[in-house]
């Protein structure tokens, strides 16, 4: 898995059927150089193929066969006992409502480096057919939460907010899963802390928690029009900025913003089909107590972090392509009107072998 931030690319291992999830192996991250994040920066936006789009698929594909190598090599697991690999490839341009996503990344090129079938492309069957192509981790978060008292709902806080409702154990029953984007997530407390503090997060929470909550503001915040907007629903990171809070002081900017992200993650449940007996929080967010204080006040709900479940939030997204990837090798849905807005349960991916 490699996103929108350009980071690197995780590489993790799992046993599954495509419906539940055996066992967990091992998990790395592989940090892009400079010159990969130069070429894929320079590719964003690209609506066909050029120098810059065939120079950056060169690099990402090269990438992600190294960091395939140095995983095989660090775990000591032989790639000759892996089954499949699901590759994500980077995404540089993504335009559902012109029903075109690209992820570069040549999986065929991967399968013969690797010697493993590779399946890729998850994202354009879903896109074509009218879908957002996104979220895809949500069948997988279903799986995970196979044995969990239901209905429930994971919360993943990254930049931006967004949950997956669950509501049973069929996976792929139309009315088993719903996911949308809540609003801000650690986007705006981010921003705010960069802009006054001149740090790049509020570490353990600790501005919020020595602040007071600006409660007026949160109740106008809380008027924004995309709370009352039906799902399918998905937001830009720049969508919800930290504006609102200034003129506060610092540590009261910073705890009327975590407020904020609390509130909108609660304003989510008046979409639930019913609701839900635990949040799971996942993601960056899982890490500020204070945050998870105060989704835990505003929602009413039990709170726990996906950690305490014994889930690795780190290695999620990347285990959840090789889910991804069995589904697809066995004709199995992977997106869901309720997750997508597709029009019916779809299935997708390319099959490369080596």
């Amino acid at each position: 898995m490699s996103g929108t931030s350009v980071d690197g690319v995780d590489v993790a291992l799992i046993e599954t059927d495509g419906e539940q999830v055996t066992s967990f192996g091992s998990f790395l991250t592989a940090p892009y150089s400079d010159g990969v994040r130069r070429h894929i920066r320079a590719a964003f936006g690209a609506a066909g193929p050029n120098d810059q789009t065939e120079a950056a698929d060169r690099a990402v594909t090269e990438a992600h066969i190294e960091a395939v190598r140095r995983w095989s090599q660090e775990s000591g697991v032989s790639l000759s006992t892996v089954d499949v690999v699901g590759f994500h490839g980077q995404t540089i341009t993504h335009r559902p409502e012109r029903r075109f996503t690209w992820q570069i990344g040549d999986g065929a090129a991967l399968a013969r480096a690797i010697g493993v079938k590779v399946v890729s492309d998850l994202r354009i069957s879903d896109v074509k057919a009218g879908g957002q192509g996104a979220p895809l981790v949500p069948v997988y978060h279903a799986a995970l939460a196979h044995d969990l008292p239901k209905p429930l709902v994971v919360v993943n806080i990254g930049g931006v907010g967004n949950v997956t409702w669950i509501g049973g154990d069929g996976i792929g029953a139309d009315d088993s899963l719903l996911a949308f984007d809540t609003g801000p997530g650690n986007g705006p407390i981010d921003d705010w802390c960069m802009r006054r503090a001149g740090q790049r997060f509020d570490r353990d929470g600790a501005l919020a928690a020595a602040g007071k909550v600006d409660r007026a503001r949160v109740e106008r915040f809380s008027e924004h029009r995309y709370f009352a907007l039906k799902p399918p629903k998905s937001l830009d990171r720049g969508d919800f900025g930290d504006a609102w809070a200034d003129g506060l002081s610092v540590v009261d900017g910073a705890a009327t913003l975590t407020r904020g992200t609390a509130r909108a993650i609660a304003l989510a449940a008046r979409h639930f089909p019913a609701p839900v007996a635990q949040w799971v929080i996942s993601g960056g967010g899982a890490r500020n107590p204070t945050l998870l204080k105060a989704i835990g006040e505003e929602t009413g709900g039990k709170v726990v972090t996906a950690a305490s479940l014994g889930w690795n939030g780190d290695a999620l997204e990347a285990q959840a392509f090789a889910f991804l990837a069995v589904r697809s090798l066995r004709g199995l849905p992977i997106t869901f009107p309720g997750t997508t807005g597709a029009p019916r349960p779809m299935t997708g991916g390319r099959l490369d072998e080596p």
